[in-house]
């Protein structure tokens, strides 16, 4: 087997070839490395190393392995981690320059458990300015670009862990996701990513220093090239964690069904809020087309009955409410002034940014309330469907736009100029709910990006949402490599 087609393999494959002696875990970590220096200028994914310690600890397991012990099946597989995980000899800057010089006195719960498992961390990988954007850029490593396309981003904020997956420069990789943070990138870049249920991975060590709490909406999961691949990323991350530990145990139900034309399928390809890029959704479309020939029954007018303009307004409110605990206190003063300034007709998403991040704790309940009220129709709306097939984003990935503020840019829609948060809407679709979704790839679109597909369930069934994932990839193909980078 050639060092191209070692790369291109999954990760548990690869684990796989580790155990036969095929390969080393070293000899693994030297391919990775080479791509890391091979495409670094053009991607700028990986944007700290600490190669010398990764190849110890290669060296480590594969000795263990010689002498009959492995840690489990992803043993010796090579892996990067978003920046804003702790990792011992690496600063956690979460993007922003006066954290440049962060450097932590232990690992995340996340590395804890994946070098326990055998994982070889080498490095980590870009977002944006306080992981808050749907592109990866800061004034610390510069600008993360799409390997499909150089002027386009990789999505954010795991967009550094999106472009290193598809360009093989890790086989693995661990994001955070509060607004499509981990789903994006996975669709922008052709890859898989699944969003936890809520709470299930503990974020200790995924925090900004003096930070103990952890933030509502917020989960941490897998970016892998292949759904068997997020699922053992998912068993090795998962369970209870720091105070909870010493008592309670994670055990996840089985899926629901095992078989494509056993499931009971939903799909909503398009949203009553935001307006969407028509060749995203003839692919989709494409996709379900494909799905039903190889046995899937799927509705595309079963809907939970909610309120979906409703329930964005709340999502986003909550969103700001929660993403505004890192802001400075001149900031907090900014928006809580423009909350008042702001009349009650006012929906505009800087509107929905002042009143979230100024919320006073009885309102921030009575939109918990309405959270939860939420959360009892889809638990209803699954006991008739087992999953919901959505979109990820709006369009395919969309050009570099550093200018102004987020809020402030556009991208282009059917040939027009839309608000790029609007698509938060199929970030909160699951997140506001705390339900899980994997997101899959499901082809290219007419403009030869990548397109991704959002698996969404009910909450705590996040094998189900897996499960589907792995029947719908053997049906409409898996990871595709971007031209020129393997």
């Amino acid at each position: 087997m050639t060092c191209h087609n070692i790369l291109l393999q999954s990760a548990l494959e690869q684990a796989e070839l580790i155990r036969s002696g095929k390969i080393s875990a070293r000899e693994l970590l030297e391919l990775h490395v080479g791509q890391y220096k091979k495409y670094h200028d053009k991607i700028n994914a990986v944007i700290f190393t600490r190669l010398e310690e990764a190849r110890a600890t290669a060296d480590q397991l594969d000795e263990e392995l010689r002498k009959g012990t492995s840690r489990g099946p992803l043993h010796g597989v090579t892996m990067t981690v978003k920046d804003s995980y702790d990792l011992l000899g690496t600063p956690s800057t979460w993007g922003i320059p006066e954290l440049r010089a962060n450097f932590p006195d232990t690992d995340s719960l996340a590395v804890t458990r994946l070098k326990a498992a055998g994982l070889v961390i080498y490095g980590k990988t870009n977002v944006p300015h306080r992981i808050a954007d749907w592109q990866s850029f800061n004034a610390i490593y510069g600008t993360t670009n799409n390997p499909w396309n150089l002027e386009r981003t990789p999505g954010g904020s795991s967009g550094g862990a999106a472009a290193a997956l598809a360009t093989s420069m890790s086989s693995l990789e661990i994001g955070s996701d509060i607004g499509a943070s981990i789903r994006n990138p996975a669709h922008y870049c052709g890859l898989f990513g699944h969003n936890p249920s809520y709470g299930i991975v503990p974020l200790h060590g995924h925090q900004p220093p003096g930070h103990s709490a952890f933030l509502d909406l917020l989960v941490g999961g897998p970016l892998a090239r292949s759904t068997p691949d997020l699922k053992a990323a998912l068993d090795v991350l998962s369970g209870a964690a720091g105070h909870e530990e010493k008592a309670w145990t994670l055990t996840l139900p089985a899926a629901r069904k095992t078989s494509l034309g056993e499931f009971r399928v939903a799909a909503m390809l398009e949203s009553p809020v935001c307006a969407q890029d028509d060749p995203l959704t003839q692919q989709l479309h494409s996709a379900l087309d494909r799905l039903r020939a190889a046995g899937a029954n799927i509705s595309e007018v079963a809907r939970p009955k909610l309120d979906f303009e409703h329930y964005h307004h709340v999502y986003l409110l909550l969103l700001r409410a929660a993403t505004g605990t890192i802001l400075s206190e001149n900031e907090f003063q900014d928006h809580l002034k423009g909350a008042r300034l702001r009349s009650v007709s006012d929906h505009s998403y800087r509107a929905h940014i002042d009143r979230g991040v100024s919320l006073h704790y009885k309102q921030w309940w009575h939109l918990h309330n309405e959270r939860e009220k939420f959360r009892i129709e889809w638990k209803r709306f699954f006991s008739d469907y087992d999953v919901l097939l959505c979109p990820v984003a709006a369009s395919t990935a969309f050009p570099h736009d550093h200018s102004g503020e987020r809020a402030d840019r556009t991208i282009p829609i059917n040939g027009q100029p839309e608000a790029v948060v609007d698509q938060l809407f199929w970030a909160g679709i699951t997140t506001l709910a705390r339900l899980p979704s994997s997101v899959i790839p499901v082809g290219t679109a007419a403009d030869n990006l990548p397109c991704g597909l959002q698996i969404i369930t009910d909450y705590l069934e996040d094998y189900t949402a897996l499960e589907f994932a792995g029947l719908a990839e053997q049906t409409l193909g898996g990871f595709m490599p971007p031209n020129g980078f393997h």
